[in-house]
């Protein structure tokens, strides 16, 4: 099924001639599908998992569903979901919690959806040459002498407890609340033994019985912020962990594909008015993303260096190339020099990571509430009806089906047969088995972190 622009549906039919009328009936020229509306502007933060919007933009496949975008740097997470609200914005590359948090009424009140996944992994913690150099005496080393990863935080915890001592917080940076980056190092430093702190409807600071304290930098700011000494490490998408790297001001300890294997990490948001006044505008947009991020991820990576070069210039990430080829072509530095393999760092349409599952969401959900963004407990029905109110594999489908219809994808490529939730999986750094149809059976495994009737109230009774 074909998909223009009403301005490039007038065109066609302005040029068509004699000898085509003739061969095209006026019925099929009325079947054709055309998005609703034609010209658009999504945002962005500069991060290489944007990817998806440039690609789309830079190889045509805005325009082949004649789409014409324009797409804009944001300055926060903050003003682009606010913007996407207002409709300054179409729709926005997001954190995968930003619409959940949205439409639960966490931070803000509005119903955003989203009907496409961006990409899988993609962050790492990184820390500062004076914490590593004290973290890395807590750490075993391999045959070679190098120090074996993954990195548990327990290497951490005496550092932050040597801070505590001497009466100094250890304060550490992620990019929002309600980012994919907050939940992971909470995950991780609770893994080591180290309490992220909580939240509660009075104290959104996330800082309520925390050892370590975790407050937001913007993803660019990063590096600097940690320069300055304001925090003492962050977690953060790339390019920021290598260019802490490649500035020798920090050591990248571990990723998030270590944390937890193949995670979702940012997905597409629209509002859900967006979406119901325009479907077959959703549908279209879908489609672009999906061939760009399989154009990313085709033939083992082989298209990844042109993408470095898309990525570098100034309008869309702006980071040197030789930083954000460190991790989008299959390696990832760690400590200066100790370059290693890294083929999934960056995820973008292998393993059905352009499909929205709703299991994917409901993790998000747990950890809102594990951390007390979400203040009281909710039956496991709850987030099933969340999720399913926020992801929409229904577009996905359309927009696929369409692309197999058109010769772009082959229907072995997307899921079949699944009914939107992975298989339970312990591929955690814990080892904890998620359920994504038993988030309540999941929440009650943590030590550290709210479960079943408990509130932040009430871990201090």
């Amino acid at each position: 099924m074909a998909s223009f622009s009403s301005t490039t549906r007038r065109t066609v039919l302005g040029l068509l001639s004699a000898t085509v009328l003739s061969t095209v009936s006026t019925k099929a020229i009325a079947e054709m599908v055309f998005p609703e509306k034609a010209e658009l502007k999504f945002g962005f933060i500069k991060l290489t998992d944007m990817a998806p919007l440039a690609i789309a933009r830079e190889k045509g496949f805005f325009e082949d569903e004649g789409l014409y975008v324009t797409l804009e740097p944001q300055a926060n997470w903050k003003v682009l979901l606010d913007r996407v609200i207002t409709g300054e914005l179409d729709g926005a590359h997001m954190l995968a919690g930003q619409p959940l948090a949205a439409t639960i009424g966490y931070g803000t009140q509005a119903h955003i959806v989203t009907p496409f996944s961006m990409d899988l992994n993609g962050n790492g913690i990184t820390v500062s040459n004076a914490v590593w150099d004290e973290m890395k005496q807590n750490v075993p080393t391999n045959a070679e002498g190098k120090p074996e990863h993954p990195i548990s935080a327990s290497a951490l915890k005496p550092v932050v407890d040597g801070y505590k001592s001497e009466g100094k917080p250890f304060n550490m940076g992620m990019v929002f609340p309600v980012s994919t980056h907050n939940y992971e190092l909470r995950y991780w430093l609770a893994a080591g033994g180290l309490n992220p702190g909580f939240y509660s409807p009075s104290d959104t600071s996330g800082q309520i019985q925390a050892d370590v304290l975790l407050s937001v930098t913007p993803p660019p700011q990063m590096p600097a912020t940690m320069e300055a000494g304001t925090i003492q490490g962050y977690c953060v998408g790339e390019p920021w962990n290598q260019q802490a790297v490649f500035k020798g001001i920090g050591v990248p300890v571990i990723t998030d594909h270590d944390i937890w294997k193949d995670n979702p990490e940012k997905v597409f948001g629209m509002t859900a008015e967006f979406v119901e006044e325009n479907p077959q505008t959703a549908i279209a947009v879908t489609k672009a993303l999906i061939r760009a991020g399989k154009w990313l991820d085709a033939d083992d990576g082989a298209n990844r260096q042109e993408a470095v070069e898309i990525l570098s210039r100034p309008e869309y990430v702006g980071a040197d190339a030789e930083v954000i080829a460190n991790s989008m072509t299959g390696t990832f530095e760690y400590e200066k020099g100790d370059v290693r393999p890294a083929p999934d760092f960056n995820i973008f349409f292998a393993k059905n990571a352009t499909y929205p599952f709703y299991s994917d969401a409901v993790w998000y959900l747990t950890q809102m509430r594990r951390w007390g963004q979400i203040a009281e407990e909710k039956p496991d029905s709850w987030y099933d009806e969340t999720a399913k109110s926020v992801y929409k594999p229904d577009i996905y489908m359309s927009a696929a089906q369409s692309l197999i219809d058109d010769g772009h994808l082959d229907a072995s490529e997307i899921p079949s047969d699944t009914d939107g939730y992975k298989p339970a999986t312990a591929e955690f750094i814990d080892g904890v088995e998620y359920d994504g149809k038993k988030p309540n059976e999941y929440l009650s495994k943590f030590e550290i972190g709210l479960k079943g009737e408990e509130t932040t109230a009430s871990l201090s009774n």
